[in-house]
């Protein structure tokens, strides 16, 4: 079965919007993943995501390269327009990219201006499983306390994402996904600290 174009991506907008406001907690999409039919080298998630948020208002970077087939297939399912990473408005990672293209891409990305603070990029980031379980703690607004999360990003990555959102409202947005079809977000407005491994 085929993915529901209104009322799954509809689903799907409500789980990451939920994530968005509550940075830290996990949010499943297996039921609606499911439905995915398509054959594409990432995460059921990171396409769902894509299908949710992309129009042909928008403009999408790949980090990866050699994945010219993705790009035709993003573009065709959302209309969306592949762009440079300086202006993209989304920035897809897949699982295969490396540190070091992230932390680049991460330092290269849009990140808003104090007039249009909305003009910065969103990430889409294919993790590893995502627990609660994890060496971040995050604070700040939609958190009641602290929360803990563990993502594929490791420290370099995270200073390079904390140098990026250090001028509030300027920065950017991130979506993780993984391959049990998680989604957590960690909006720009979230104080990211990493614990001390003994």
């Amino acid at each position: 079965m085929a993915i529901d174009q209104v009322h799954d991506l509809q689903a799907v907008y409500r789980k990451i919007l939920h994530c968005m406001s509550r940075p830290g907690t996990i949010s499943s999409l297996t039921d609606i993943a499911e439905r995915v039919d398509m054959n594409l080298p990432c995460y059921d998630a990171t396409i769902l995501s894509a299908m949710t948020f992309f129009d042909a208002e928008t403009t999408f970077h790949i980090l990866s390269e050699d994945q010219q087939e993705l790009i035709e297939k993003i573009s065709e399912y959302t209309s969306a327009k592949y762009a440079p990473i300086d202006v993209a408005d989304f920035v897809i990672v897949l699982r295969e990219d490396t540190k070091t293209a992230i932390k680049i891409a991460i330092q290269s990305c849009k990140n808003g201006t104090l007039i249009d603070p909305q003009l910065s990029s969103t990430w889409i980031i294919e993790s590893a499983p995502l627990s609660n379980e994890g060496e971040l703690t995050l604070t700040g607004p939609g958190i009641k306390h602290t929360s803990q999360l563990h993502t594929s990003f490791d420290q370099l990555m995270w200073q390079a994402r904390n140098e990026k959102t250090k001028e509030y409202p300027l920065g950017i947005d991130l979506i993780f996904t993984d391959e049990n079809a998680q989604v957590v977000c960690v909006p720009r407005t979230t104080s990211i600290s990493l614990m001390e491994v003994s």
